[in-house]
C-alpha cells in the first residue's frame, strides 16, 4: 500500500505543477500576446506610413518624367526647326552653263523652300546668283542677276510673297570652288539662299 500511496502521492504533485505551471505559463503568454499585439498595430502603422511616403515619391518622379518628356519633346522640335532652317540654307540650286533656266531638279528643290517659306510667313529671304569664273565680270554680274530671279520668279509662283525675298548678284566674286575645272565650274554656277 505504500507503493500505492506514494504512487498517488506523486501523481497529486505532478498534477498540482502542471495546473501551477499552466497558470504561469498563461500569464507569461498574455503579455507577450499584448505585446505582439502593439508591435503588430505599429508595423502595419509604418508600413501604411511607408507605403504612402512610396506612392508620394512614385507620383513625383512621374511628374518629374512628364516634365523631362516635354522639355525633350519642345528640344527636338526647336533642334528640327532649326534643322530646317539649315537644309533650307545650305541646300543651293544649280545651273547649265551659260544659263538661268530652272532644271527639274532646281524646280524641285524650290518646292520644298516655297513650302518652308508658306510656313514661315515671317521669315525673309536673300537670294544670291552666282556663275563661275568663265566670261567677262559684267557678264557674269548679269548672268548672277538673272539666275537669282529665275529662283524668285519661281518662289513667287509658289505662293511666297514677293515682298519677302531679295536679291543680289555676285557674279563669279565668291566662288566655292577655285580649281578650273568643270567639276567646279558645275559648283559655283547657283542661287544660294539665305534666311534673314
Amino acid at each position: 500500500m505504500r507503493k500505492s500511496s506514494a504512487w498517488i502521492l506523486g501523481s497529486v504533485l505532478l498534477g498540482l505543477l502542471l495546473v501551477f505551471g499552466a497558470s504561469c505559463a498563461k500569464k507569461k503568454v498574455a503579455p507577450v500576446e499584448k505585446e505582439a499585439a502593439v508591435t503588430d498595430t505599429a508595423a502595419a502603422d509604418a508600413a501604411a506610413q511607408q507605403a504612402a511616403e512610396e506612392e508620394a515619391a512614385r507620383r513625383a518622379a512621374e511628374e518629374e518624367m512628364a516634365r523631362a518628356r516635354e522639355r525633350r519633346a519642345a528640344e527636338a522640335a526647336a533642334m528640327s526647326e532649326a534643322g530646317k532652317r539649315r537644309a533650307f540654307e545650305e541646300e543651293d540650286i544649280h545651273f547649265d552653263f551659260d544659263k538661268y533656266v530652272l532644271t527639274p531638279h532646281a524646280m524641285m528643290i524650290l518646292d520644298d523652300k516655297a513650302a518652308w517659306l508658306r510656313e514661315h510667313r515671317d521669315a525673309r529671304v536673300l537670294i544670291e546668283g552666282h556663275c563661275d569664273n568663265r566670261g567677262s565680270n559684267e557678264y557674269n554680274l548679269a548672268l548672277g542677276d538673272r539666275r537669282a530671279n529665275s529662283a524668285k520668279n519661281y518662289l513667287a509662283k509658289s505662293g511666297v510673297e514677293a515682298s519677302r525675298m531679295t536679291t543680289i548678284s555676285y557674279g563669279e566674286e565668291q566662288p566655292l570652288c577655285g580649281e578650273n575645272t568643270e567639276y567646279c565650274w558645275a559648283k559655283n554656277r547657283r542661287a544660294h539662299f539665305g534666311i534673314r
